[in-house]
């Protein structure tokens, strides 16, 4: 199994080269399949943290958009570097501040070739930022957006897992949902249900706490071809670097081999499914 292993590094200022890295003779090919690589924690090393994971044998990484402008900013990394796509939504956190030029230019984003993905989009009750009726309309658009383009959509979701569950029931009445629960924290019944309507489940740092025995057993039960890996960067660092330097990309080897020994599984074999999955949903890179 092989993908490119290519990217920009920056030279100067004001040129830029490709750079071909050299993987092993057998690499263990990690697909990074939510990092938000426009975040200001992570824009100004992009060159640096792609060096750092494809050191750890993450070669490929999904750089979602939450705002119109953030949107932009990783198709612009998208363009720049072979190994990133992006994907172009507006996060329920935000969804009160857009305007209608805002979603239409969504709309437009999307039909970009380095698009891979909608979102991030969903719901969230922990932050009372968004009135709730305008969080679940911008969502049922994104998922309207991925039947019309065919692009998958990336689903937030916090302390609202089961009404998220409801509105993606209904919408799964319209067509077949292309879409993954990201950073996925539980319960199990979510879990069951979000497989049944053929959704794929992402884990992110927090399958690593030393608290989250219940996530790890969760992510026993998830089917092979269902499941996914993330870092969320710059944020859910995984133990025992909490605290350390922001999550970066490198850090979703850290947590798959997490995933690896909680599911009993080697680390190479869960690596390959997890990228076959990661293609399979995404498209290639």
């Amino acid at each position: 199994m092989a993908l490119t292993l290519l990217f920009l590094a920056t030279e100067s200022r004001h040129h830029l080269e490709a750079v071909e890295l050299k993987p092993c003779l057998e690499p263990t090919l990690i697909v990074d399949t939510h990092a938000h690589l426009a975040d200001e924690q992570l824009a100004d090393r992009v060159e640096h943290w792609l060096a750092e994971a494809a050191a750890a044998d993450v070669t490929a990484v999904l750089s979602v958009g939450t705002t119109v402008s953030s949107s932009r900013a990783c198709i612009e990394l998208a363009e720049r570097f072979g190994n990133v796509r992006a994907a172009v939504g507006i996060h329920p956190n935000y969804c009160c501040q857009a305007t209608a030029d805002d979603w239409e230019s969504i709309v437009q984003l999307a039909k970009h070739p380095r698009v891979a993905a909608l979102g991030e989009t969903g719901l969230d009750r922990y932050w009372d930022d968004c009135p709730w009726d305008v969080q679940v309309e911008y969502f049922r658009r994104h998922l309207k957006l991925s039947r019309e383009t065919e692009l998958p959509v990336v689903i937030h979701t916090r302390e609202c897992a089961e009404e998220t569950v409801e509105v993606l029931r209904d919408e799964a009445q319209h067509g077949q949902l292309r879409a993954v629960m990201h950073s996925f924290t539980g319960p199990q019944a979510v879990a069951e249900e979000c497989l049944r309507l053929g959704l794929y489940i992402s884990f992110a740092g927090m399958v690593t706490y030393k608290n989250a025995e219940d996530l790890r057993q969760i992510a026993k039960t998830i089917p092979a071809n269902r499941i996914l890996v993330e870092t969320d960067c710059p944020y859910l660092t995984p133990h025992p670097f909490r605290g350390k330097k922001p999550n970066h990309p490198a850090n979703a080897a850290h947590t798959l081999r997490c995933l690896a020994e909680a599911r009993g599984e080697r680390f190479e074999q869960l690596a390959e499914q997890t990228t076959a999955n990661a293609k399979q949903l995404f498209g290639d890179w």
